[in-house]
């Protein structure tokens, strides 16, 4: 890659997103140049730019306003993944009270609107002589995405590294993923978020980070990309009090909620885990390790969500 190309679109752009860009002004004057105006209240300290027509000029840094905080990575390095990775999330049912710290941490971080989630927690039953539990559920990150293979616009996508996304730039609304998941874990954003602030809102878009959501688009778990690229966990596993996720890399074969770290192959082994709807063949990227020997009673978890 030109990386001097590259810093010069980096540096045109941010002039742009300023308000700086000098569209239609020809290179024999400067229309930052003025004083009498009283708009501004100059500094006298010169800063050097460089116009859309080439031209280098100074203007005085009383014109200079924020830029907005750019994305981490590009948009298509975001789409290409962390090479050499394949991530996978395993999921305790024994651990899981139904406290529901992941789905609020979830909402929080990506501005989800206080109507929808991302991760939902089910209380499931296996049988009308067996205890109930709770399931919390995510987008399972299949190998196999049958969302990928609907979406007519490439909104949907799978990287590299495993993860399924949404560019929510690309994303129509059609709704052919949501319609193509078995698991029911996408939701569409009607509405503009109701907790997320004005400032946010005009930071540029990053498919990582999933914020801000768009009106009329899809959204659901991404597995906090912005997180592993700075080798942290994602924001759920980090939140359960009581170690319910387990999140790692399978080519490293080791998965950990922070406090425990385990090799995922005995793992999956000695605990019998096992993947939801395996028999779709959708080859899902989270395991679930059954709820025997639980560490709390059904009852202690809170009401269940009727949304």
């Amino acid at each position: 890659m030109d990386t001097n190309n590259t810093s010069r679109k980096e540096f045109l752009a941010s002039i742009a997103a300023t308000g700086l860009a000098l569209a239609g002004c020809s290179s024999k004057g400067n229309p930052f140049e003025q004083t009498g105006d009283g708009s501004t209240e100059l500094t006298g300290e010169k800063v050097k730019l460089l116009s859309v027509d080439g031209q280098v000029i100074e203007v005085d840094k009383a014109y200079l306003k924020p830029v907005p905080e750019l994305p981490a990575v590009s948009n298509s390095a975001a789409r290409k993944g962390i090479p050499g990775k394949k991530f996978v999330m395993v999921v305790d049912l024994s651990r899981c009270k139904n406290l529901r710290k992941c789905q609020a941490a979830c909402n929080h971080v990506h501005h989800v609107h206080t109507n929808l989630n991302w991760l939902k927690v089910y209380p499931m039953e296996q049988d009308e002589h067996t205890a109930p539990y709770w399931q919390p559920t995510t987008c399972m990150h299949c190998d196999e995405p049958p969302c990928v293979k609907v979406c007519p616009v490439d909104a949907t996508f799978k990287r590299q590294d495993g993860i399924v996304l949404i560019d929510q730039d690309r994303c129509i609304g059609c709704r052919f993923c949501m319609a193509a998941c078995p698991y029911s874990i996408r939701v569409f954003n009607w509405e503009k978020s109701d907790t997320i602030s004005e400032e946010l809102c005009a930071q540029p878009y990053s498919c990582e980070s999933g914020v801000p959501q768009k009106i009329g688009t899809v959204g659901k778990c991404d597995f906090c990309p912005d997180m592993i690229r700075k080798s942290e966990l994602p924001h759920c596993v980090t939140a359960c009090p009581n170690g319910t996720f387990f999140f790692g890399d399978l080519n490293q074969d080791s998965v950990s909620n922070g406090s425990e770290t385990f090799r995922f192959s005995e793992l999956i082994r000695d605990k019998a885990g096992y993947q939801l709807m395996e028999d779709l063949g959708t080859k899902p990227s989270v395991y679930y390790l059954p709820p025997a020997n639980r560490n709390f009673p059904f009852e202690n978890g809170l009401e269940i969500d009727k949304g």
